[in-house]
């Protein structure tokens, strides 16, 4: 019997009712074992293998790419179900635009299907009260796209619950990038809360009042003393004189309401100041990283969001294969590793002590 028979035999017993049936009420109980324990509040999906996948199964790229997103619809129930409150995937690279015209439309337009479908039978969003946001550069998404992007966000925008974060088109180097501008752009155009602005016309009062008192006193002296050399006119001159404004500062004009206001100090800048500024700024810290078929790193995602405490997986399926049964190992993983983390937490006290 060959192995491609035995597969039909085994696809079309899963999809029998009877079977359906039983694997379902298997998941719930799954989940809900899952549930007893703790559960990342953050977990980020690398959606890496529908090509491959569909150059495996001989059928087009596109399609490969449907399923893929199927196995997102998928995902989001399992991780809602399980109490993840911000699921992030990484739908579409700056990067990919290199592709074959025709793939870099098809996946526009696939997009574009997937958010509608999404508006029109939000059940799934509805359901776990998540919100839709899509991160990236928006530039380069032509208006069809952008119009209907708009219109998922506005539309589960009153869901508060959950939030799925679509990264489409994006890069970790690209969000860095923003961050540090707009970081800048602050610092230099914010004025620091309850900061002292300082008028140039009461500046220009304050330095003439100082003269006018000095010249009284002056003037007193040398009605009580002999008349001063050249040398001492000089010097008072000289004293007369210090009391001026930097030689950088612009000039006062009379009558003036310029204000010199004090912006905050670039050396508060901080990685949590960098954080704030972040397309995932609001949301809790990565706990977890899974990325799909067997490649071995980042690729420009979540670079930043990467922390000491971020447990990062990388599975050999295909993301289209992606299921329960492949994302349960990860999860009883990740629960060990807290639950190690937590025993060993008191003997790190005891030792610092």
């Amino acid at each position: 019997m060959s192995d491609l028979y035995l597969s039909r035999i085994r696809t079309w017993f899963m999809h029998s009712p009877p079977a359906e049936w039983a694997l379902s009420r298997l998941r719930e109980v799954l989940i809900g074992a899952l549930t007893q324990g703790p559960i990342p509040r953050h977990v980020a999906f690398e959606m890496d293998g529908n090509r491959r996948y569909a150059r495996n199964h001989k059928i087009e790229t596109i399609e490969g790419h449907h399923l893929g997103f199927e196995a997102l619809a998928r995902v989001l129930e399992i991780c809602y179900k399980c109490g993840v409150k911000v699921v992030t995937v990484y739908a579409f690279s700056i990067e990919n635009f290199n592709r074959p015209k025709y793939e870099v439309d098809g996946l526009m337009q696939l997009a574009k299907l997937k958010l509608e479908q999404l508006i029109q039978h939000g059940e799934l969003l509805e359901r776990y009260g998540a919100s839709v946001r899509v991160l990236g550069q928006r530039d380069l998404m032509s208006p069809d796209v952008l119009e209907v992007i708009d219109r998922a966000t506005a539309t589960t925008a009153h869901n508060k619950e959950c939030v799925l974060n679509i990264c489409f088109p994006y890069t970790s180097r690209e969000e860095i990038t923003t961050a540090i501008r707009s970081t800048v752009e602050e610092y230099s155009t914010t004025p620091q809360p309850h900061s002292t602005t300082f008028s140039q016309s009461r500046i220009t009062q304050k330095i003439l009042s100082k003269q006018g008192d000095k010249a009284e006193a002056l003037s007193s002296i040398r009605e009580s003393s002999p008349p001063p050399s050249s040398r001492s006119d000089d010097l008072d001159d000289s004293a007369s004189s210090t009391t001026t404004l930097h030689p950088d500062s612009p000039p006062l004009k009379s009558g003036s309401s310029d204000s010199v206001t004090i912006y905050p100090n670039a050396e508060t800048i901080t990685a949590d100041t960098i954080t704030s500024h972040m397309y995932t700024s609001g949301n809790p810290p990565l706990d977890l990283f899974v990325r799909t078929s067997g490649v071995e790193r980042l690729s420009d995602f979540m670079l930043w969001q990467c922390h000491q405490e971020t447990q990062i997986f990388f599975l050999k399926c295909f993301w289209p294969e992606f299921d329960l049964w492949h994302f349960l190992p990860v999860l009883v993983e990740w629960q060990r590793r807290q639950k190690q983390k937590e025993r060993e937490l008191p003997c790190r006290r005891v030792k610092q002590a």
